[in-house]
C-alpha cells in the first residue's frame, strides 16, 4: 500500500479529489488532499500576504506533523509549482512525483514568469478590474472543458486565487531523480498552457504520459488517474 498527497490546482481545492481519494482509499492506500491556504473551505483565510511558499509551507507541513514517508506526491495545474517547492525541501521523504496537467518551475521562476505574457496579463487584468488588485477571479469550467455533468458544480465551488501565488519566485537548490518524477498531460481541450511543459518533462528524461480529456483529470477520468497514480507508487 502507498501514501498519496494530491494538491490541488488554482482557485480548486481539495474537493476536487473525492472521487479519486476514495477509490485509493478503497484499495486500501492513505490518502491526503489538503486544501491550500485562501481558498474553498480555508476562503475565509484569503489576503494579499498569501503566496506561493505559503502553499509550499501548507503541504511540507501536512508532510511532517503526519510523519509522512514514502509519499506519492502528485500536483495537479498550479500545484505543479506547489510540489516543486515540496519536493526540493522534502525529497528524502517521497517515493514518487507525479505532475498533472501542470507547470513546472525552474529556480528563480514563479508562474507568471513561466507563462506566456498574454496569460499573465489577463490574470493581472482580471484582478484588478474584479479583484481588487490581489484577487484572481475563477477561469469558468467550460474553458477547461470540464464534463458537462460537473460544469456547474466546478463553478459554484472555485474560489479566488490570491494573485501573488503566481507572482512569487521559487528558490530550489535540489534536483529530483528523473525516474522518480511522471508528466501526464490532458490532451482533451484547447488553448492548453501546459504542451511546452510536456516537452519539458520528455527533455529531462520523466516519464510522460498522456490522456485525452479536459483539464481536470480527477473529475473528467478518475479511473484511469487512479490507475496512473498506483503505477506512479510503484
Amino acid at each position: 500500500m502507498a501514501t498519496f498527497v494530491l494538491v490541488h490546482g488554482a482557485w480548486h481545492g481539495g474537493w476536487c479529489w473525492q472521487r479519486v481519494r476514495r477509490s485509493l482509499q478503497g484499495a486500501g492506500h492513505d490518502v491526503f488532499t489538503p486544501t491550500l491556504t485562501g481558498v474553498a473551505e480555508r476562503s475565509h483565510l484569503i489576503s494579499p500576504q498569501i503566496t506561493l511558499a505559503t502553499h509550499v509551507t501548507d503541504v511540507v507541513n501536512l508532510i511532517r506533523w503526519e510523519n509522512l514517508t514514502d509519499v506519492v506526491l502528485c500536483g495537479h495545474s498550479y500545484g505543479g509549482c506547489v510540489i516543486t517547492g515540496v519536493a526540493d525541501r522534502m525529497a528524502d521523504r517521497l517515493r514518487a512525483v507525479v505532475y498533472l496537467d501542470a507547470f513546472i518551475l525552474d529556480d528563480g521562476q514563479g508562474l507568471h514568469d513561466a507563462v506566456p505574457p498574454a496569460l499573465r496579463d489577463a490574470q493581472v487584468q482580471a484582478a484588478n478590474e474584479h479583484g481588487d488588485g490581489w484577487r484572481v477571479p475563477p477561469i469558468p469550467a467550460e474553458f477547461f472543458k470540464v464534463n458537462m455533468a460537473d460544469r456547474a458544480w466546478v463553478d459554484a465551488q472555485c474560489t479566488p486565487q490570491p494573485l501573488a501565488t503566481f507572482q512569487e519566485k521559487l528558490v530550489l537548490r535540489n534536483a529530483l531523480p528523473p525516474a522518480k518524477v511522471t508528466h501526464v498531460l490532458a490532451t482533451g481541450y484547447e488553448h492548453s498552457p501546459f504542451p511546452p511543459f510536456h516537452d519539458v518533462a520528455k527533455r529531462r528524461g520523466w516519464k510522460t504520459l498522456t490522456i485525452d480529456c479536459g483539464h481536470d483529470v480527477m473529475l473528467d477520468r478518475p479511473t484511469e488517474l487512479v490507475a496512473m497514480l498506483e503505477n506512479a507508487a510503484r
